[in-house]
């Protein structure tokens, strides 16, 4: 009897125990979460979705490109200057220096055929040719023409100083964009060095309560558009630059290649026929080694003279 009393009473106490301990156990080791706070936690992340993304709330505080030239100062007015003159001179250039300006095709095809034709070619012919073009070739070619009959190395000589004017005159405004490619970056430096010390002088005027360092890196980054803006205007003025010698140098050298054709087309007139330009018109004015000498000018003898002349003949 006994012992099946303390068999219930065990019986009970593991009953008690998985009734009311072991429910609360499962439960926690389960993790269960009330139904409020489900709801709470549902609440928060539609609140989270709604709230704009950082990159929009960043993009929103992106810096206002033309805000920030204002902010260059003074110095971006000298820049402004110079990026003015690197698009007048590309302008020009690129209309100056066009292949149909410097060595048109049609006058290097006739001009071409003129030279390989021979002994049929008449530098007269030629000379017409060259003055119905205003080409650099054209001038060049004319130079050459006008000395025939002569050493070939003066016409040679003639022909290469008369190419070095046309190159330099070809050069003279692409000059303008090297050095707008040289002095933009040191403007945009010499205004960013500005800045600092304005930037620096100011930090140190501030009160004991006011934030250094936000005043300081604003200062910095409104100095360090000067240099930005130099920047911007070199770099094209010395892409432009380059491309626009490189162009120089290719046609020019095609028409070193014709003058030299050219002069040794020219070489069987030295020493039998001399040329010489009388207005706008080359002519021949001499055959073998004479040449044709100006008349002499011979002054009218006055009456008075005459009458003496007349008078000591009679007697």
């Amino acid at each position: 009897m006994n012992e099946t009393c303390v068999l219930v009473r065990i019986v009970l106490v593991f009953a008690w125990i998985f009734a009311f301990g072991g429910g609360s156990y499962e439960t926690k080791a389960l993790g269960q979460v009330p139904e409020s706070d489900i709801g709470a936690l549902q609440r928060d992340a539609e609140a989270a979705r709604a709230k704009p993304k950082p990159s929009a709330a960043k993009k929103q505080a992106d810096i206002d490109f033309l805000t920030l030239l204002v902010k260059g100062g003074v110095f971006m007015i000298p820049i402004g200057v110079v990026s003015l003159m690197v698009v007048t001179f590309v302008i020009d250039r690129w209309i100056g220096l066009r292949t149909g300006k410097l060595f048109p095709a049609d006058f290097r095809k006739s001009l071409n055929t003129m030279i390989r034709s021979g002994d049929v070619a008449d530098p007269r012919d030629m000379y017409r040719l060259c003055q119905q073009s205003s080409s650099a070739a054209a001038n060049v070619a004319a130079t050459a023409i006008a000395r025939t009959g002569r050493p070939q190395p003066e016409i040679a000589s003639a022909a290469a100083d008369a190419l070095q004017r046309q190159v330099d005159r070809a050069y003279s405004n692409v000059r303008w964009l090297n050095l707008a490619a040289g002095i933009a970056p040191l403007l945009g430096l010499l205004g960013t060095v500005w800045g600092l010390i304005r930037a620096f002088h100011d930090t140190t005027q501030l009160t004991a309560g006011q934030n250094r360092a936000d005043f300081l890196a604003v200062g910095i980054y409104e100095a360090l558009v000067t240099t930005l803006a130099g920047l911007i205007v070199a770099i094209p003025a010395a892409i432009a630059s380059h491309y626009f010698e490189g162009r120089i140098t290719r046609v020019f050298g095609q028409i070193e290649e014709m003058m030299n054709e050219l002069t040794r087309s020219l070489e069987r007139f030295e020493g039998k026929a001399r040329f010489d330009i009388i207005g706008r018109e080359l002519v021949e004015v001499g055959s073998g080694l004479a040449s044709v000498k100006p008349p002499v000018y011979i002054p009218p003898v006055p009456a008075a003279e005459k009458s003496d002349a007349k008078r000591s003949i009679k007697s």
